[in-house]
Parts: structure tokens; C-alpha cells; sequence
């Protein structure tokens, strides 16, 4: 029973003690006007007073019965109706006192709660009380709304201290550091690090870290995906972990010393959906969700301060720069008002000029013709090795030197038509030159011609491997037979005339004092000086160049320093223009082996560099024409990052052998359908790049249509339009070339891959199990044979599960020779990759099998163009 009801019962126990008294005062007076009533009628009837005469008149007068009946029924009567509304009005009475006091207690309670105080310890609580129930849920409201307003404004301290920070520093590393420290004393933990994303390296650099207030210096960096900070980073979400790897991070007091923290929470920093960087904190306890949220809001702000930072550098930069090209315009503009006048004149002078220009182009004509004769009868053979000794080009003049045609030997090892102990001397030379690039060794041998004829050749090596317009190795080969029997003749007749007066080459033997002893008729060829003008007269009253006399006297130098020959290049001014010489400087020792004087023979190979030039000239042009192909090829194909924007879980390793590739991934996105494919066209380099851009464009034009067709649908109209391209199917048809294929096709709403293959399997890795799916033994494209049927492809479909991995890739891949035995690295192998590593996320799994495929290949030259596509569902 209620207290209420208790206050109730007590106050209708003392409203009936008063009724009963009322009720009998009420009968007493009902009595005596009874009596009264009696005694008038005894007196009217003349009976005396006594019972006997009462009943008398009663007998006489029934209706007495009812009168003496009625004062009792109405005291009765009235006792009820007074009984009934002094109940009801003692009832509405207590019930009014009982609220009167709920009420000022209610009212008290609200007061104490108005002025802050919620404490109800002393509070006794009515269970029918709503108005106190309803101020207890106030109390309630109170209490949470001032919870919740205390963490707001903790939140806006803290976002108002960092926002008041980033706005002191335009330096990115100076803001991070104090951001950082004054949010670790804010939210009060031990350790903190700031990473900043570096889009260049495409990591995660670590540029703030603080602990126990003291400033740390760590170098690190984190892949995407790498690690906690990088698995932040890819996902651009917060992580927050209570359960921490025992090597994961030790926080270092030099109170606590080393002890592993409780909690750590990574919070990615993203500005415009873009991975701006990564915040770290560790805890040595739990960390807050209040506190969690705060880091949360203000990784927005400082992602923001860090976008601007970088965007206000890079317009400064870009404002410098215009205001750089703003002056130069200024400059010329003046520069081409002052040359308009010219400009009207040039015009005139370049219409006067095209008359003598269709002058010159004939001229040319008629050069190119004398250059091919000059490269045809030149005195030398100019040679171009690659770095294996293969010759990639022999200049005409090899035929009228060494006796066979430049085609003979351009593709071919160029030593192999050396005799043996010649060839073990040019291969010395060779080897030398291609680990000292800057050296020029030269080398004498006796050559074997066809005809019978025994020659004395020498060799000059130059390394132009680096030079893009020759990438390789020059041999310059001479005839030097003539030169050979001058110093054989020299040997016998001492001091005899050296070398023969109709040599083509300039010959002059100087004494270690400068004067000249000998020279032949060709330095009165080039320089119109006659030759007894030159004899006996000392190098400075030649009346030669400067330059020639100083590269005189310094060669004689050398030749005193080291007492043995020199190879020297001269720029030589001549009357016959100037010429580039390859001056060989002798020294000539008399009987007692001592240095007597020096003989220089300069030999003209201006002819030599024209064509050397020649040669760089057309591969600088040819380099270029590859490259701008590249660069149309890389612009049309995809990359990890465009496949990423459909399937998160995806990359695409990609290593063309040349320039540009034969190999191609293709991607294709339509309403719910996503195709991905790897092609490996025939060949690679430049023809294999055309045949990859047949193959793009059929196969853009096939999926872009209304009719939605199979993967196994879509490779039989690629066959066929490649066959068409190519006219593969006219009678006449030499092409041959085609391409291998794997096809995925992905219906992203109702979870469905289908695949189908030309000579290219899919790996499939679910649950831990591999299977390989191989294509039809069958090309794309090709020479169809004569007589017999061709099946259709063949249609493959998966159901998909979340955490499915495949795998589709080229022969190039596979094919790739190394590894300890230098074998083919193998499907075998890319299986077993996959299979080992199943449990690596695709990015780590892609991260590793490029690693894996280049340490097998080592040192070893790459073969073919390599393309590996994966993906996770």
C-alpha cells in the first residue's frame, strides 16, 4: 500500500468519529421533538403521561406509527447525506493537502535543480509521482546535455588551439611538429608521429614525432597498404587498436623506461578525397571515443591546411614564373616591333631566297650522291658494334678495304672474321673500351682478305653505348699496310726518308727542340706553304694556326714524357677548309734506344666524322619518332590507377622489352560490365606496338555496341576482325602475325566473371586453392588453313565470392630466362608464387611477384615484353 493511501485511510478513520457523533446529536433532537410531539397529542386527547396512554393514541392514530418512524428515518436519512459529503470533501481535502506538499517538495526539487544541484541522495522517491518522475528525466536531460556540451566544447578548444597553429606556419615540417605536439599534450598520450604523403616516391615520409615532450628524430617511410600507417592510407580510415603486436612500437620514458602502449590510433589525413598524409598516436592507456572523434574532425583541418600549403607554394612558384615570362613577352614584343621593318624586308629577301633554294635542293641531291661515293671510296671502315660484338652497321667502304659487302656482316659477330691471335687483341680492346668508356684504345693486326692479299688494319674503339644517336661501340678500321713498310723502312735505312712522298697523309718529323727535320709534299697541300720553307725552322715560324702550333709542341712534350706513340685528333684549319686529323705521333730512337726526334703522321678523316654525324643524326631521328609513339601508346592504355577507380583490389605490372610494346592491358567499362584483358601481339618493339593498336581499337569498337555479347562471343569477332585488318583471307596473304589472349568480363550487379582465353590461362586463387583455367589452343588473327574448321572460343563463367583473386598474363612472363640455371622462370613458377604467398593482400602479392620475376631475371637480358594483371573481388 502507497503512502498516499495510508494518508487517506487516516483521514476517512477521523471523518467517521465525527459523522457518529453528528448522527447521534441528530437522533437526541429527532427524541425530544418526539417527545414534545406526544405530550401535545396526550394533552389533546386528555390522557395522562404514560405509556399506556401513548399506546393508546398510537392505536387510535396509526399514522403516529409513522411519524414516530419518520424522525429516525430522516436523522438516519441525513446522517447518510452528511456522511457522503463530509467523505467527499475529506477525501478532495487530503488529496489537495497530499499535492500541496508533492508540489512544494516537487518545487524545492526544481529549484535545487535550477541552481545546479542534482545530488538525490536524500530524495524520497513516489513511484506516482509523475511530476517528480518527469524532473528526475529533467535531471537526467540536464545532466547529459551538460556531458555532451563540456565535450563540445573541449572538441572547439582543441580545433581552436590547431586551427590557431596552422595558421602561424607556412612550412609544412614546422606546422606538423607543432600540430603535433600540441595535440598529444591536449589529448593528453605519450607518442605521436605525423607522415606525410610524398606524391613523387608515392609514400608515406615521416616528418614529426614526439614523445614524453620531448622531440624525435625518425626517418621513415611507409608504402601504401604497408603496415598499419600504410593500410590506413589505402583504406582513409581511422584505426584504432587495443591489441598491439608485441613488435609493433615501444614508447621510451626515462621515467617509465620501455613499455609497450595500450591503444594506438591511426587517423589518415584527406582533403577533397585525396590521401594527404597520416597522424599516429599511441596510449600507455585506452584512448577515448571522445578523444578519438576530436583527432577525427580536426585530420580534416590540418588535410586542408596541408592541400593549401602545397597549392600556395605551387602558385607562388607559377606566379614567379609569369611574372618571369610576363617580362619576357614585354621584352619581346619591343624586340618584334623594332623587327617588323625587317620582317617586310626578309619577306622579299625569302621570296628571292626560294628561287635559290629549288637551286640548292638539287645541289643536295647531287652531295648525297657524292657523300654515298665518299662513304663507298673512304681510306677507312667505320663499324658500329653493340655491346655484344654484333655489328649493327659497316660503312660501303668495306668492300674496296677488306674485300666483302657491308650486308655480310651487319647482324653477325664482327670478330668472327678476324684471325685468332688478331681477334683475341681486337676483343682485349673491346672489352677495355666497354669498362672505360673514356679511353680510345687502338690495336695493329694483319688481316687475311678474300683475295688472298695480307693487309695491315688498325682499330680505333670509341664507347658511344650512351650516345642515343649511335648506342654503340665505333671501330674505326684503316688500312695501314702503307704505313707499316714506311717504319719498316725506317728501321733499315735509319735516318732515311720515313715514309713515301705520295702518301695521303701529312708526315713531318720534328726534333725534341721543335725544328723540323722532314715533311712530305701533303702539308704544302693543305696549308699552300712550300715545303723548303718548312725545313729547318722551328714549329713557332711555320706561320700555322696557334691552336696547331701549340697541339705541336705539346705533343712533343707528351712524347718526351712517355716515350710512346700517341693517337690524337686535330682540328686542322687548311686552305682546303677546315679538316679533322688523326695525327699518330712516333717516337724514333736512335742506336742506343734513346729519343732522337718525333715523326707525326696525320691522317684526314673529315670524311669519317661527316658520316659518324650522318649516322647520329638519322638514329636522333629515329629515337625520336619511337619515342613519341611511346608516348601515344602509354597515353591510351590503362594503368593501376584507372583500374583501381573500378576494382579497389587490382594492378596491373607492366615491363615493355623496347620503347614501345607488343603487349598491351586493355580495360573497357559499360553500364554493369567491366572488361579486362592482357594481349601479347606477335613480335614486340615498333611492330608489335602496331598490331597492339589494331587490337585496342577492335576491341573498343566490338564492346561498345548494344548487343551485349560473351567473353568467348567477343575474342571470335576480334579473330575475325583482325584476320580482316590484316587480309589474312585473301590468296595472297603474307601476314601471319596475330596475338594470344585472356579476356575477363565482370557483371558487377550479379557477381558473375566469364572468362575465355587464346594460348592465355586465368589463375583463380579461392580459399586458399589455385586452379588454373587454360585458354583454347588457338590465336587471334593469322593465315587460315586451307581445308580446316575452326571451333568457336570457348566460354568460361565463375560465380564470385568476396576474396577472390585472379591472375591473367603474358608469355613474356613466363618465357623470362634466369635464376641460377638461367631457365625459363615458367607458368609453374607464377603458380607457385601465388599458391605461397595466398594470404597477401593483392597489393602486397603484386609488390612481391614484381620483385620475385626481377630478382629471377638478374643480370639476364630481358626477351620479351612482360604484362601480369590481378585482382581481388
Amino acid at each position: 500500500m502507497s503512502n498516499l493511501d495510508n494518508n487517506i485511510i487516516k483521514e476517512q478513520s477521523n471523518f467517521f468519529r465525527e459523522s457518529k457523533k453528528n448522527v447521534i446529536a441528530l437522533l437526541f433532537i429527532f427524541s425530544i421533538i418526539l417527545l414534545i410531539f406526544w405530550f401535545i397529542k396526550l394533552q389533546i386527547e386528555g390522557l395522562d403521561i404514560s405509556f399506556s396512554s401513548i399506546w393508546t393514541i398510537h392505536k387510535n392514530h396509526l399514522e403516529l406509527f409513522f411519524i414516530d418512524v419518520l424522525p429516525i428515518t430522516l436523522a438516519l436519512i441525513f446522517a447518510n447525506l452528511h456522511y457522503r459529503i463530509q467523505s467527499i470533501k475529506s477525501n478532495y481535502e487530503s488529496i489537495i493537502n497530499l499535492k500541496d506538499k508533492i508540489i512544494n517538495k516537487n518545487a524545492k526539487l526544481a529549484s535545487k535543480f535550477g541552481s545546479g544541484d542534482f545530488d538525490i541522495s536524500e530524495l524520497k522517491i513516489f513511484e506516482e509521482d509523475i511530476l517528480q518522475k518527469s524532473l528526475l528525466k529533467m535531471r537526467k536531460n540536464l545532466l547529459d546535455n551538460n556531458k555532451k556540451e563540456s565535450e563540445l566544447n573541449w572538441i572547439a578548444r582543441g580545433k581552436e588551439q590547431i586551427s590557431n597553429i596552422l595558421r602561424l606556419y607556412n612550412n609544412v615540417e614546422a606546422l606538423s611538429n607543432e600540430t603535433l605536439v600540441t595535440l598529444i599534450k591536449y589529448i593528453n598520450v605519450v607518442q605521436g608521429a605525423v607522415y606525410i604523403y610524398d606524391e613523387y616516391k608515392q609514400k608515406l615520409v615521416n616528418v614529426a614525432t614526439y614523445a614524453y615532450n620531448r622531440r624525435k628524430y625518425i626517418n621513415q617511410e611507409f608504402a601504401i597498404g604497408e603496415g598499419l600507417i600504410g593500410q590506413a592510407a589505402f583504406e582513409m580510415g581511422t584505426i584504432y587498436r587495443t591489441e598491439i603486436p608485441d613488435d609493433y612500437v615501444t614508447i621510451t620514458s626515462g621515467i617509465l623506461g620501455d613499455i609497450k602502449p595500450k591503444s594506438i590510433l591511426i587517423v589518415p589525413l584527406v582533403s577533397e578525397e585525396n590521401l594527404k598524409g597520416v597522424i599516429e598516436f599511441a596510449s600507455t592507456a585506452e584512448i577515448s571515443e571522445l578523444t578519438i572523434k576530436l583527432v577525427e574532425e580536426v585530420s580534416f583541418i590540418i588535410a586542408r591546411t596541408i592541400f593549401n600549403l602545397k597549392v600556395n607554394a605551387k602558385t607562388r612558384h607559377l606566379l614567379l614564373e609569369s611574372q618571369r615570362k610576363t617580362e619576357e613577352l614585354k621584352h619581346n614584343e619591343e624586340v618584334l616591333k623594332e623587327n617588323a621593318d625587317e620582317m617586310k624586308a626578309t619577306k622579299e629577301m625569302i621570296e628571292v631566297a626560294n628561287i635559290e633554294l629549288n637551286s640548292k635542293v638539287q645541289e643536295i641531291e647531287n652531295a648525297q650522291n657524292r657523300l654515298h661515293s665518299l662513304l663507298v671510296n673512304a681510306s677507312e671502315v667505320i663499324s658500329i658494334y653493340d655491346e655484344d660484338g654484333t655489328v649493327t652497321y659497316e660503312s660501303p667502304s668495306v668492300e674496296k678495304i677488306l674485300g666483302y659487302k657491308a650486308e655480310d656482316i651487319i647482324g653477325k659477330n664482327g670478330f668472327e672474321r678476324i684471325e685468332s691471335d688478331a681477334q683475341n687483341k681486337i676483343e682485349a680492346i673491346f672489352k677495355d673500351v666497354i669498362i672505360h668508356p673514356w679511353k680510345t684504345p687502338s690495336a695493329e693486326f694483319l688481316y687475311n682478305k678474300p683475295d688472298g692479299n695480307v693487309i695491315w688494319l688498325e682499330t680505333t674503339t670509341r664507347n658511344l653505348l650512351k650516345d642515343p644517336a649511335i648506342h654503340g661501340v665505333i671501330l674505326n678500321t684503316r688500312d695501314i699496310t702503307q704505313n707499316k713498310i714506311a717504319e719498316k723502312e725506317q728501321r733499315m735505312r735509319g735516318q732515311m726518308q720515313s715514309l713515301s712522298e705520295n702518301s695521303p697523309d701529312i708526315i713531318i718529323r720534328f726534333g725534341l727542340d721543335g725544328k723540323i727535320f722532314y715533311v712530305n709534299p701533303m702539308m704544302q697541300y693543305y696549308t699552300d706553304i712550300k715545303t723548303r720553307n718548312l725545313l729547318k725552322k722551328q714549329i713557332e715560324n711555320l706561320g700555322l694556326e696557334e691552336q696547331v702550333v701549340n697541339f705541336f709542341k705539346s705533343t712533343i712534350e707528351l712524347i718526351k714524357d712517355k716515350n710512346k706513340k700517341q693517337e690524337i685528333e686535330l682540328i686542322f684549319p687548311t686552305v682546303k677548309g677546315t679538316k679533322i686529323m688523326m695525327v699518330n705521333a712516333i717516337p724514333e730512337f736512335n742506336e742506343d734506344n734513346i729519343l732522337e726526334s718525333v715523326l707525326f703522321v696525320a691522317h684526314d678523316i673529315t670524311e669519317r666524322k661527316q658520316i659518324e654525324i650522318e649516322i647520329q643524326e638519322k638514329n636522333k631521328k629515329i629515337t625520336e619518332s619511337i619515342n613519341y609513339a611511346e608516348h601515344i601508346q602509354v597515353s591510351i592504355l590503362p594503368n593501376t590507377k584507372l583500374l583501381q577507380e573500378y576494382i579497389r583490389k587490382s594492378f596491373i605490372f607492366y615491363r615493355p622489352k623496347d620503347v614501345v610494346s607488343g603487349d598491351f592491358p586493355w580495360f573497357f567499362k559499360k553500364d554493369e560490365f567491366i572488361y579486362i584483358a592482357v594481349v601479347d601481339c606477335t613480335g614486340h618493339g615498333v611492330p608489335g606496338a602496331m598490331l597492339s593498336l589494331i587490337g585496342y581499337f577492335l576491341l573498343n569498337n566490338i564492346v561498345d555496341r548494344e548487343r551485349i555479347q560473351s567473353a568467348a562471343e567477343i575474342l571470335d569477332e576480334l579473330h575475325i576482325g583482325v584476320r580482316h585488318t590484316l587480309r589474312q583471307e585473301s590468296p595472297d596473304a603474307e601476314a601471319r602475325d596475330g596475338m594470344d589472349i585472356a579476356l575477363l568480363k565482370i557483371n558487377v550487379n550479379d557477381n558473375i566473371l566469364e572468362y575465355s582465353g587464346a594460348h592465355r590461362p586465368l589463375l583463380m586463387l579461392r580459399d586458399n586453392n589455385l586452379e588454373e583455367i587454360k585458354g583454347d589452343k588457338k590465336a587471334i588473327g593469322g593465315i587460315p588453313l586451307k581445308g580446316k574448321t575452326e571451333n568457336d572460343f570457348t566460354n568460361h563463367k565463375i560465380n564470385l565470392i568476396s576474396g577472390d583473386k585472379f591472375f591473367i598474363f603474358s608469355d613474356g612472363l613466363s618465357d623470362q630466362l634466369g635464376g641460377p640455371e638461367r631457365k625459363k622462370y615458367s607458368t609453374r613458377r607464377v603458380r607457385e608464387v601465388i599458391q605461397e604467398k595466398n594470404d597477401y593482400t593483392i597489393e602486397k602479392l603484386a609488390e612481391h611477384m614484381s620483385n620475385d620475376f626481377i630478382y629471377w631475371q638478374g643480370d639476364n637480358k630481358q626477351i620479351d615484353d612482360v604484362l601480369l594483371i590481378g585482382l581481388e573481388i
